[in-house]
């Protein structure tokens, strides 16, 4: 079955992103990334990524069918059957959006093996969409204020669902090179 990680973060998600993901090898996995940061800036952070992560990154920069490829969302993406991304344009207060990528992503976790992250930044983004991926059986993890750079959105994520996992970078890491070996 082909796996599926979600990532979404904010403030401080950058290198908490490339920590995570630096030294990944992908198979049969597909990992979408939701980081709050102006449109302008999305082609030169994925690019940067490409350059020092073992796996491909790549700007989802356009609607298209998901590969065993890293994702970085330059708009606010949904996950539709036989995992096809396409693109929302409502307004939303945060761009990319967390939520929409996860409330979307919901709705197909049952065709897929899928891992949910929802790491530091101020506000709420992520925290509903977290909670219903959880209520659909998927592996959801909040980091914990430990790691945090600003401890909000998984703060918020833990508030609506204790008993979300909180895990601090490093054991996060851990999780998600596990959850890819898994078979």
């Amino acid at each position: 079955m082909k796996k599926v990680v979600l990532i979404g973060a904010s403030t401080g998600g950058p290198s908490q992103i490339k920590f995570l993901i630096k030294d990944l090898e992908l198979k049969n996995t597909s990992i979408i990334i939701a980081q709050h940061m102006q449109a302008n800036f999305l082609p030169s952070y994925a690019n940067q990524l490409n350059k020092e992560c073992k796996s491909e990154v790549v700007l989802l920069d356009s609607p298209c069918f998901l590969e065993d490829k890293i994702y970085i969302c330059q708009h606010n993406t949904e996950l539709n059957l036989n995992l096809r991304a396409s693109f929302n344009n409502g307004t939303f207060p945060f761009v990319p959006n967390v939520d929409l990528l996860f409330l979307s992503a919901s709705k197909i976790a049952r065709d897929y093996k899928m891992m949910a992250i929802l790491l530091t930044g101020i506000g709420d983004d992520g925290a509903k969409g977290l909670f219903e991926l959880y209520k659909k059986g998927v592996k959801c993890i909040g980091e914990s204020e430990e790691s945090c750079i600003v401890y909000g959105m998984p703060k918020r994520a833990y508030e609506l669902n204790n008993q979300l996992t909180q895990l601090n970078i490093q054991d996060m890491q851990k999780e998600l090179i596990s959850f890819l070996k898994d078979f």
